[in-house]
């Protein structure tokens, strides 16, 4: 025969993007919050956030070569969590303990189920959860911007936190979409973060479903508990968790109907947490149960084949 036909698994169309490639454009994403973190809380800032990527980059080449697996520090996957990490903590954590969140984030929730594609929850929110488990003083130390990190620096509350003692939130609405509040170095400036948003829709790395159905139910249930919308979507961590955690590709679900109801479940769980909980933050913790009922939630709204029907009962 002339002409051979060549078998090979699906897919058999690519269509140009990679794993590098991604990650890539979500640190683009990222740097406006980046370059906000730094310009708000100085270079304490930068020394937390390089502390955090060396920890996963080094956490993740380290397991990888003691686990004789093939390295996947080129990917950039590291480099992202490191950074989503480092926006998940305050400005004033002590580097050691920084870097430690790195290490649970890289090696408990990401490498011992396989690594990247295979965790279940979003190492970055778990390496900023065993943080506060541990260290809940350091992990609740915040500074107002431009006051310094050093032992002169005077410690404030958050947003979140005066709206849990006295249901204002004691910031202006407009300081707090610049930043101009305390709070954990990524999550102070709403612009920046919607920014980041806008460049990922763009470039067709996440669907604008999760984040604005997520934003958009917390909105309606702070309404209808009696609370300040517009106060509570730009109060904690609540647009970086919407715009990059919970469009994460492996820990979310894939089809529009279970990105629906995983961002209502976000959502709701959120305003539970902030309105009744013991934290003022629901944000984490609220995204990690999420991601461990991904999939059920996928297996609930996985849409049929082709000319199929959905049995609404077992068939003996």
């Amino acid at each position: 025969m002339e002409h051979t036909l060549t078998v090979t698994s699906s897919p058999h169309l690519h269509c140009g993007m990679n794993t590098r490639g991604i990650m890539l454009d979500v640190l683009i994403a990222l740097l406006p919050a980046a370059v906000a973190s730094v310009w708000l809380f100085g270079w304490r800032a930068a020394a937390v956030e390089l502390v955090c990527i060396a920890s996963c980059v080094a956490s993740e080449f380290l397991t990888r070569l003691i686990l004789k697996r093939p390295q996947s520090v080129g990917d950039l996957s590291a480099v992202v969590t490191g950074l989503l990490l480092a926006f998940n903590l305050p400005a004033t954590i002590p580097l050691w303990q920084a870097a430690l969140g790195g290490v649970a984030a890289i090696v408990v929730a990401k490498q011992m189920f396989g690594g990247i594609g295979q965790n279940f929850v979003n190492p970055a929110l778990i390496g900023r959860i065993v943080l506060m488990a541990s260290f809940p003083a350091e992990m609740n130390n915040w500074v107002s911007p431009f006051s310094g990190t050093g032992a002169d620096a005077i410690s404030t509350a958050t947003p979140l936190a005066n709206m849990a003692a006295d249901g204002g939130t004691g910031f202006g609405l407009g300081e707090m979409f610049v930043g101009m509040r305390p709070g954990c170095l990524g999550e102070t400036c709403a612009l920046a973060l919607l920014l980041g948003g806008v460049y990922l829709v763009a470039r067709r790395v996440i669907s604008p479903l999760t984040p604005l159905v997520y934003l958009g139910t917390v909105g309606v249930m702070t309404w209808l508990l009696g609370g300040d919308p517009l106060a509570s979507l730009l109060s904690g961590g609540l647009m970086l968790g919407a715009v990059f955690m919970a469009t994460d590709y492996t820990t979310s679900p894939i089809n529009k109907t279970g990105k629906v109801v995983f961002a209502l479940g976000c959502g709701l769980l959120t305003v539970l947490i902030r309105q009744y909980g013991s934290l003022p933050e629901g944000v984490s913790f609220a995204i990690v149960i999420m991601n461990i009922l991904t999939p059920l939630i996928e297996r609930a709204t996985r849409p049929l084949p082709f000319g199929q029907k959905r049995r609404l009962r077992r068939e003996d």
